[in-house]
């Protein structure tokens, strides 16, 4: 997916080179798009060019005045991993749910507090914002200089979290940010628990593993009376 893909390289390196480049392009829109609701990218690679897809909340903002801003973005990725002309393209996509998605309230948390909004007020909004969009947990940690000069942390939690094993790898959608405020930075952490949905589309489709299903008791069937021989 790089400028080397027509040179050879081993598979081990050519994974490492996808990382950087994935690592690298993530870092470039999440300065770039930060106030237009970057919630991440996915790259997908086909025999006749790159696609890469912007998930966003305000997309109109991605793509900018007939299209201008999303023709720049791809002229800078092209110029800087080495494109060819014509060889990758940038797309937008609407986020379908931003109240799950830890990125986009990470940030819109980060502009509360840098508009000056209460930490506490700011925090409590979005955890409220986040349950009521069908998330099963949430958990928002602000730490840093908050009011006095000693730096302290504030955890507020709602719902239901998991921390440990395989299904947080599925279920926990996390982000961290930086806020620079005039007194020092704040560190922004949001944690959301997705809940089970089998169609796949606000949740993940495969159930928690502790998860009981109480099925209906079945209709009694009616016996005959008994035969008694003589």
């Amino acid at each position: 997916s790089l400028s080397m893909a027509n040179v050879t390289i081993s598979k081990k390196r050519k994974f490492v080179a996808d990382g950087v480049f994935f690592a690298e392009l993530n870092e470039l829109l999440t300065r770039e798009l930060a106030e237009d609701g970057y919630s991440g990218v996915e790259v997908r690679v086909t025999p006749m060019r790159t696609e890469i897809i912007i998930r966003a909340t305000r997309t109109q903002n991605v793509l900018g005045e007939k299209g201008r801003r999303i023709r720049e973005l791809t002229f800078v990725v092209q110029k800087r991993f080495g494109f060819a002309e014509g060889s990758v393209e940038l797309y937008a996509e609407k986020v379908a749910n931003r109240g799950l998605c830890a990125v986009a309230q990470c940030e819109s948390l980060r502009y509360k507090l840098v508009g000056g909004l209460a930490v506490r007020r700011a925090c409590y909004g979005v955890l409220r914002f986040v349950m009521e969009s069908g998330a099963k947990g949430c958990e928002v940690i602000v730490s840093g200089k908050l009011r006095a000069q000693r730096a302290k942390s504030m955890k507020f939690k709602d719902g239901y979290m998991i921390s440990s094993g395989a299904p947080t790898k599925e279920y926990i959608d996390r982000a961290v940010r930086h806020v620079m405020l005039r007194q020092g930075v704040l560190g922004i952490k949001v944690k959301i628990m997705l809940d089970w949905d089998p169609t796949g589309k606000n949740g993940p489709k495969m159930p928690m593993p502790d998860m009981i299903k109480v099925l209906a008791p079945k209709e009694d069937e009616e016996l005959g009376k008994p035969y008694i021989g003589k």
